[in-house]
């Protein structure tokens, strides 16, 4: 099989291909510009990518492709009804950051809910050493413990994201397409009301974009947390910015509509703004992650060859 990867720098120069290039003959750039893709995967049987973006303009010219593996659990940067139309296989991969992202959602929650940044810069800063008290307690933080915390989109990293947040002594709802069993479920309006922590965790659907606005954020209590670790348009990001900008919600984010965001995009006025904490997309990506994506590739392509369907979704 010739292989082309668009875009593996996005995975890291820290993770062995090995295993991708085991399964065929594996042609490697580290970025593709949107110009440069219809003569480099002119030839390819398989294309792997993860940012770049495949459609009907940049995929006509590659007659011999069969396959096309996206390194990653969405594949909204695909157009999927062009290639069923060509017969283009579409395979993605998915639990392999599951782990991951619920890291970052509690480092995102624990760093808005201690407040810590204003501490590591009190000490950093000097401030510490020069004052003749022993200890600083402003801005003011609370426990976990006892809290309500939301969870919008009960899959395998909402169910994980529950684990944790009862481990940390939290009360969890649910808010889900389907009721799910072990955990209180809500309709959305009502976990909104509840939590004092929300997590979003749902992929990006006509369903699910700005599910999150200006009237929803408006039942939530003041000073909760919103946590958005599923895609930027699954909220208003307007609606966001003047919410936090009003002091009334703090925001942790590591997705947006843009990637990465103009120097218009609302979050530009929340840079540095001590009740948000912002990520660049990082979420998904430790090590063991990354390292799980590339195997999990390598087995949809092994599967194919086969003419077994692994992580299909055309």
């Amino acid at each position: 099989m010739n292989i082309v990867f668009l875009d593996a720098g996005t995975v890291g120069e820290d993770i062995s291909l090995a295993p991708i290039a085991d399964s065929g003959s594996l042609t490697v750039y580290q970025s593709t510009a949107p110009s440069e893709i219809p003569s480099r995967i002119r030839d390819a049987e398989v294309v792997v990518i993860n940012k770049v973006k495949l459609n009907r303009e940049n995929l006509a010219g590659a007659s011999r492709l069969q396959l096309i593996c996206v390194a990653a659990t969405g594949y909204d940067n695909v157009d999927l009804t062009y290639c069923r139309s060509r017969g283009i296989g579409l395979a993605n991969v998915v639990g392999y950051s599951t782990e991951s992202v619920v890291l970052v959602t509690f480092a995102l929650a624990l760093n808005l809910a201690t407040r810590l940044p204003s501490y590591t810069d009190f000490v950093a800063s000097g401030a510490y050493t020069k004052t003749n008290f022993c200890n600083l307690i402003s801005p003011t933080f609370y426990d976990l413990a006892g809290k309500t915390w939301g969870i919008v989109g009960y899959g395998h990293i909402g169910a994980r994201v529950a684990e944790a947040a009862r481990a940390f002594g939290c009360r969890v709802l649910a808010y889900s397409r389907t009721p799910k069993d072990g955990v209180e479920n809500r309709t959305l309006e009502d976990l909104l009301r509840e939590s004092d922590f929300v997590s979003l965790h749902v992929p990006l659907t006509d369903e699910t974009r700005g599910l999150i606005g200006a009237k929803e954020l408006g039942l939530m209590k003041d000073g909760a947390i919103l946590l958005n670790l599923a895609r930027g348009a699954v909220v208003d990001e307007g609606a966001v910015a003047e919410r936090v900008l009003d002091g009334k919600l703090l925001f942790g984010c590591d997705v947006y509509s843009q990637e990465p965001p103009s120097v218009t995009h609302p979050y530009t006025a929340l840079y540095g703004h001590p009740s948000v904490c912002l990520t660049p997309h990082m979420a998904w990506g430790s090590f063991e992650a990354r390292e799980r994506c590339i195997a999990e590739i390598a087995l949809n392509i092994q599967a194919f060859e086969r003419g077994e369907r692994r992580n299909r979704r055309d």
